[in-house]
């Protein structure tokens, strides 16, 4: 679940979700789900930039993001750092505005202060992992959620995989 489409840590976090091959979550038959806080019609636009082709939801009312428990704010400024960020605050932010600026007048594109998070659910309604963010940098590293989820993990640098022999 993500803080919202504007804010560049959410950004970069869905362009290494894009990463994650569609036959991986297949073979574990899993599905990956992008929910955001803003109108549907900014789906498109954000995959488009993002390169996500996964299944991606809106909720503008929050409701999920409440019945979850996930915060307003920037909780516990532990110097965590997700591994999916790859800009630096300034530039991450001045780009974040950059495309608030560009964008539809007045469209905000959810509450900014909203906290998002990751989650494993089913099989059936049950939640075997739960991580509510605490700021906007504290992603749970998608290698962690794919393991606890039964999926083959991906190489998110795009350097070569040494293997020691």
């Amino acid at each position: 679940m993500l803080q919202n489409f504007l804010c560049y840590t959410c950004k970069e976090y869905v362009e290494d979700l894009a990463k994650v091959p569609k036959a991986f979550l297949q073979e574990a038959n899993v599905r990956l789900i992008v929910i955001g806080q803003s109108s549907y019609h900014h789906i498109k636009p954000f995959c488009s930039l993002t390169g996500y082709t996964h299944e991606m939801y809106v909720d503008p009312q929050r409701k999920i993001y409440k019945t979850l428990g996930m915060k307003r704010g920037e909780g516990n400024n532990v110097s965590v750092r997700s591994p999916h960020v790859k800009s630096s605050t300034l530039l991450g932010s001045i780009r974040s505005m950059w495309r608030a600026m560009t964008g539809p007048a007045f469209d905000f594109q959810g509450d900014p202060a909203q906290q998002g998070g990751a989650l494993i659910l089913g099989p059936g309604n049950e939640v075997h992992f739960l991580h509510l963010d605490k700021n906007r940098l504290d992603h749970v590293p998608i290698n962690t959620v794919l393991q606890l989820a039964g999926v083959k993990t991906v190489n998110f640098t795009n350097k070569p995989q040494i293997i020691d022999i």
